[in-house]
């Protein structure tokens, strides 16, 4: 088994099973974010269970951070081996006749949602942990009384700035996620009957779900 996951398909497999992992981890953070366009109170009872239950912290979160940097540095690897194999054929053909525009830039939208990642790390990630193993304070309180997540959060896009640098961001992983679902689909071994059938799925994921993280950005910027 070691073996095989020391293989370019072994590596493009266990490539593949990251990114189903990180795309359904996606939905779950839309889902908890959505809830800040419709109510303060539901986001922050959702983001306080999520920053205190201990499974999460301590078993998901390692794993989904493994998960993230095991996708890029394997995606950066894979792509690097790639653009060396496909020196010669380019030599004889026409590459852009024979892939598409995302296919033989992933590494440049990989880059981009690198570069957001650092953001969102340093925007809420970080203090996050901060506030809470390095302050110890758990509770997630304002001194109010209220829970301090949705007030963090709409604070963060107040700025034009962060907030174009959000929207330029979700426009890459859409273009990532358009080329990356189908991807990951053939390299886990899905038959292409089967893929042609998830093409229309996976284009209204990779539009609809960065469209919705585009929206709470706007929403919370025009109604601070």
């Amino acid at each position: 088994m070691s073996g095989f996951f020391k293989s370019s398909i072994g590596r493009k497999y266990a490539m593949a099973l990251s990114a189903f992992f990180l795309m359904i981890f996606l939905l779950q953070h839309f889902a908890i974010n959505i809830l800040s366009v419709f109510s303060a109170n539901a986001f922050n009872e959702a983001s306080h269970f999520m920053g205190t239950f201990w499974l999460i912290q301590y078993i998901f979160q390692p794993v989904l951070i493994f998960g993230v940097i095991y996708h890029f540095v394997m995606g950066f690897i894979l792509e690097a081996k790639n653009r060396g194999a496909r020196v010669k054929k380019y030599a004889k053909n026409n590459g852009g006749a024979n892939s598409s525009w995302m296919s033989r830039n992933m590494i440049y939208s990989g880059l981009a949602i690198l570069a957001f990642l650092v953001l969102h790390f340093i925007d809420f990630w970080i203090p996050e942990i901060n506030t809470k193993y390095i302050e110890g304070d758990m509770s997630g309180l304002l001194p109010d009384g209220g829970y301090r997540y949705y007030e963090e959060l709409t604070h963060k896009f107040v700025s034009p700035l962060r907030v174009g640098a959000y929207i330029v961001a979700f426009v890459f992983l859409s273009l990532h996620l358009m080329h990356g679902f189908s991807s990951a689909f053939q390299s886990a071994g899905v038959g292409s009957m089967r893929r042609n059938k998830l093409q229309t799925f996976g284009k209204a994921y990779a539009i609809l779900l960065p469209l919705g993280f585009i929206i709470i950005a706007l929403y919370h910027h025009f109604n601070h």
